[in-house]
């Protein structure tokens, strides 16, 4: 009787044929697995870097969603109402009537013509003048950290301190520039900078390349000093001249450099309503007009906020497509 018992016993514990335990006090349903796992997956997250950090990130990234991003989303609504700045805007019937009259402005034409040459003229005089100024004082000259604080110092200057300078500068009759002229004998150089539309232009593009090369100048600089000086020595041995050195071996390695100094620089050609506004009000003359200093006046001075919406909407996409495909590359690279 005991023998016949035990084998029962021992045929109850035998697994299945589908692999579940047949004894009931070893069975655990899926419930019962659940929980605890469930729990420690809990447990995890509530101690993840991600989670212990919120205090830190969450109320910067609450005030930047709702200050900076709430902002743009509204600057857009806005644009597409006709809002005259008063009372409140009518956000039941949204068009595009702000931005399909913009192509029959002879103002906004000459503004984003305007905006273009700066930007481009800019940048590319900036980055010129920087990588010769970032390769002579890499030659190991005496006094290069003066020279470099020289270089950078007009950078640390405001817009309006720069253009309160140049209008100084530009006077016709008092400036440095045409009195300089007359000294030297060159007085048929000696114009109105600021004063005749055909120089306008030119003049401020000038002036603000003198703020900022110094700037181009200190990124080539740290560009040269990171490239090894074996790559010097193997060009020289080739029986390579200064000139086509740096041009065909050196110059081709500041790629990183001439991107993230041009990005910078385009973005403080968009940012350049302070310096033509102190100079010239918020009317300079289609010469020199640019979209910030119209959507200025147009929102400001002509009450016509919607319009002006629309051009800070255009603007605003002109800066992102400057600076969305270098986060893009940057993103690629691994730098991100």
């Amino acid at each position: 009787m005991d023998r016949l018992l035990a084998r029962v016993r021992r045929r109850e514990k035998r697994p299945s044929a589908d692999g579940d335990s047949s004894d009931g006090d070893s069975v655990v349903t899926d419930g019962g697995t659940a929980k605890p796992e469930r729990r420690g997956r809990l447990a995890r997250l509530r101690h993840s870097d991600a989670i212990q950090a919120i205090p830190f990130w969450l109320p910067p990234a609450l005030l930047m969603g709702w200050f900076v991003y709430g902002a743009v989303g509204w600057n857009l609504l806005i644009s597409l109402t006709d809002w005259s700045g008063l009372g409140q805007p009518n956000y039941t019937n949204l068009t595009l009537e702000m931005y399909t009259q913009m192509p029959d402005d002879p103002s906004f034409w000459a503004a984003f013509r305007n905006t273009i040459v700066l930007l481009i003229a800019f940048t590319v005089v900036s980055l010129a003048i920087g990588l010769v100024l970032a390769i002579l004082v890499d030659q190991n000259i005496r006094f290069e950290n003066t020279f470099r604080t020289i270089y950078l110092l007009p950078m640390a200057l405001s817009f309006v301190v720069t253009a309160i300078f140049w209008s100084w500068m530009y006077n016709p009759s008092t400036g440095t520039i045409n009195v300089v002229l007359s000294v030297i004998g060159l007085d048929v150089l000696a114009l109105n900078w600021i004063g005749d539309p055909r120089t306008r232009l030119a003049a401020i593009i000038f002036a603000l390349t003198w703020q900022f090369s110094g700037y181009a100048m200190v990124v080539y600089l740290a560009g040269l000093r990171a490239i090894p000086d074996e790559h010097y020595e193997a060009a020289k041995v080739d029986g390579a001249s200064s000139l086509p050195m740096y041009w065909r071996v050196i110059v081709p390695q500041l790629s990183a450099s001439t991107t993230s100094a041009a990005v910078v620089l385009m973005v403080f050609a968009l940012k350049a309503f302070d310096f033509i506004f102190v100079m010239f009000g918020d009317n300079p003359g289609r010469s020199a007009d640019i979209l910030a200093v119209m959507m200025f006046r147009v929102a400001f001075s002509r009450t016509q906020w919607a319009y002006g919406a629309a051009i800070a909407t255009v603007l605003f996409l002109m800066a992102l497509s400057v600076v969305a495909p270098y986060l893009y590359l940057q993103y690629k690279r691994g730098d991100l």
